[in-house]
């Protein structure tokens, strides 16, 4: 039987985005069931993250995104439009938000389809790949299909279901974990934070013998 480990993903990461890579290949390397457990993004969980005090924080980000994104040979550009509503002066959250809880619940749904890791490796990529007005036209459909998926039938259970309920589940056990940020890697009740920790997570999945044949 597979060992779980839990993928705690935001769609507004940057550095989410940089992991889908190793999320996919993870699987593919050991053991391991990856589970999807989508969160909102941090400025929606604490909007006083990125206040202007703290705004050092977002710069050293869109310093530091471009450059990884650079160094593992991936497209890289913020999206547009931003998943999340922000003022990026005052850092003012808007209170209707028509696309993170959308994405987020949309992911949710790929997961209980059993293409989690895949969707948003997909997605992630109209994203922060630079393609502009993702929301639009067949954007979305299209890299549904790519992930396997229908995405009208996946509006249509995000239209009737319990997902934002499981996106809250998800934040407890983020918290719960020891860790607040995404990507954040759990295996053994044990965090692994950020999209660079992959190498620590694979470790430790040694140390457990957990490495395919």
């Amino acid at each position: 039987m597979a060992a779980n480990v839990d993928v705690y993903w935001s769609f507004r990461s940057p550095y989410s985005y940089l992991a889908t890579p190793d999320m996919l290949a993870l699987a593919d390397k050991y053991n391991v069931q990856v589970n999807l457990r989508i969160v909102l993004p941090i400025a929606v969980r604490a909007p006083d993250f990125f206040n202007p005090e703290n705004a050092k924080r977002g710069r050293y980000i869109q310093l530091d995104w471009p450059r990884r994104a650079e160094i593992l040979g991936m497209a890289h550009a913020w999206p547009s439009p931003d998943p999340i509503v922000q003022n990026l002066e005052t850092f003012e959250i808007a209170k209707e938000q028509p696309y993170i809880y959308r994405l987020s619940k949309l992911g949710v749904e790929a997961q209980r389809q059993g293409k989690g890791i895949e969707f948003t490796a997909q997605v992630s990529k109209l994203l922060f790949g630079g393609t502009k007005d993702w929301h639009l036209g067949d954007h979305m459909a299209q890299a549904s299909a790519r992930a396997g998926l229908k995405l009208e039938e996946m509006e249509r259970a995000i239209d009737q279901g319990t997902h934002l309920q499981e996106i809250e589940e998800n934040q407890k056990q983020l918290e719960q974990s020891g860790h607040w940020g995404v990507p954040t890697y759990v295996f053994n009740n044990e965090p692994f934070f950020g999209q660079d920790r992959i190498d620590l997570l694979c470790w430790r999945l040694d140390q457990h013998k957990l490495k395919r044949a």
